[in-house]
């Protein structure tokens, strides 16, 4: 007999689920201490099974590159451990004798963990230790190119728990690959945050489900490379953001936009490193890779190097080439390089003025990524201040590649592998994601009145109630 698979993936959603909450009752209470104690233990294993889970996912997926996986997988629980050792997550907070107020950290719950394809096990560790931090449980829904991956490093991840005490059902992870069971996970009234990393469709179903939800929407980001910068240094970092798991960072750059007296620069010093301006011809060869009719992005394209790309469409690049370059001057739906491409390809604008180079980064960003990320490359800090007070973007960043600046690794921005796009980006955050996200603050407040408050004896307050009928009859 067939099995129903979307039936069977609605009830162990469902199950893990039940689970989850009620091992949450338990770890909810753990003190700070216990709470960490459990976090350095998942760091630990997950680090030592980092190659492991980085050629399953490039195997399972055909996405990026095993090598830099490994580094997003270090990244994820070696750096995200160092940035939350020390933090205070929950019970008492902080006390302020001035104002006689209290804040206590408060776990939210069950938390919903949708998992990307492009960082398919990164995400796992990361998501996992910044919600036990917080005293949070979860489970996880993988994406179906990357089921076994996931699952794979949630079981890692939830051993690692328990074995440090961690109660069973902390961490839990869909086994079946079917929207049916997402959107089951989602809904459940167990479920008290969803906390989700993925495609614009993914998000928006996140937001839809009626519950708090924390999402994020697609990269786009722009690179200006001014003509006070390194240019040779800034083209060093757009190459090496632009080919880390070949591109699949959603904060990685999208374009590079210069003023026309630097564009011969920008050409020659490029080709030596390794950029390949592609023809019009070869250009719009490309294109027609890129998007799928409906719009969406090819997975076909996703990760993939500059030569496979190339080969792809039709012609060939010299050796050595890292990232190919397509000429544009507008933003739109009908103009495939001015949208988000996770994978080593870039529009390349070149403006007449400074403020037309303004003008279109936020046009590029409006049409997509508002909220998401912006790159500058320039010793002026007069130019930084201006694009900075009008770009809208959560995360502004200044000579570093943007791919590795955007999630913390090259910055002290918050080591985060879900990145929040604020407001204008659809998001309920603008942070890095971290585990004071997913907490409620809790606070205890005594009175501040100098005077003690004293009841109302009885004949005044028959006196003011008389005046306020005495008020109203008079209106009528």
């Amino acid at each position: 007999m067939e099995i129903d698979k979307d039936l069977a993936a609605r009830q162990e959603a469902r199950l893990l689920c039940r689970q989850a909450e009620a091992a949450q009752k338990i770890l909810g209470s753990f003190p700070q201490e216990k709470l960490d104690a459990i976090v350095e233990n998942i760091t630990k294993k997950f680090s030592a099974a980092a190659e492991e889970l980085a050629w399953m996912a490039v195997e399972e997926t055909g996405f990026g590159n095993a090598a830099d996986k490994v580094i997003k997988n270090r990244f994820a629980s070696e750096k995200v451990a160092k940035a939350i050792r020390g933090m205070k997550t929950v019970g008492l907070l902080r006390e302020i004798p001035e104002k006689k107020l209290w804040e206590i950290g408060v776990p939210m719950g069950v938390i919903a963990a949708i998992v990307p394809s492009t960082n398919p096990t990164s995400t796992v560790c990361y998501k996992a230790m910044i919600a036990i931090k917080s005293g949070n449980t979860l489970v996880f829904s993988p994406h179906p190119k990357a089921i076994s991956c996931t699952l794979r490093a949630a079981r890692i991840v939830a051993a690692a728990a328990e074995e440090a005490g961690a109660p069973p059902g902390t961490v839990g992870c869909l086994s079946l690959a079917s929207m049916a069971g997402c959107q089951e996970l989602m809904a459940s009234d167990h479920v008290r945050l969803i906390l989700a990393t993925g495609g614009p469709a993914m998000v928006k179903a996140a937001y839809s489900s009626g519950k708090p939800a924390i999402g994020v929407g697609a990269g786009n980001g722009p690179a200006y490379i001014h003509h006070s910068a390194d240019v040779k240094q800034a083209l060093a970092c757009i190459a090496r953001s632009k080919t880390f798991d070949y591109g699949t960072v959603c904060a990685s750059e999208q374009s590079i936009i210069v003023e026309k007296c630097l564009e011969e620069t920008v050409r020659q010093e490029g080709a030596k490193q390794g950029f390949y301006f592609m023809s019009t011809e070869e250009a719009g060869r490309l294109a027609k890779l890129l998007f799928r009719p409906t719009g969406a992005l090819n997975p076909e394209i996703v990760g993939k190097n500059a030569a496979f790309l190339a080969e792809k469409a039709g012609f060939s690049v010299p050796s050595g080439t890292k990232v190919l370059v397509a000429r544009e001057q507008e933003a739109g739906p009908t103009r495939p390089y001015s949208m988000e491409k996770l994978c080593p390809v870039l529009a390349f604008f070149v403006m007449d003025s400074e403020d037309a180079i303004l003008e279109k980064a936020i046009e590029v960003l409006t049409h997509e990524g508002a909220g998401h990320t912006f790159a500058i490359h320039a010793q002026d800090r007069a130019v930084v201040e201006k694009f900075a007070l009008q770009i809208p973007v959560s995360r502004f960043l200044v000579n570093t590649p943007a791919a590795l600046g955007g999630i913390g690794a090259s910055t002290s921005l918050f080591p985060a592998l879900t990145l929040g796009c604020g407001a204008v980006g659809g998001s309920a955050s603008s942070n890095n994601i971290s585990p004071l996200d997913l907490i409620n603050i809790r606070r205890v407040a005594w009175d501040m009145e100098e005077k003690p408050c004293t009841p109302c004896a009885d004949e005044d307050l028959v006196a003011i109630l008389t005046e306020k009928l005495l008020e109203r009859l008079q209106k009528k």
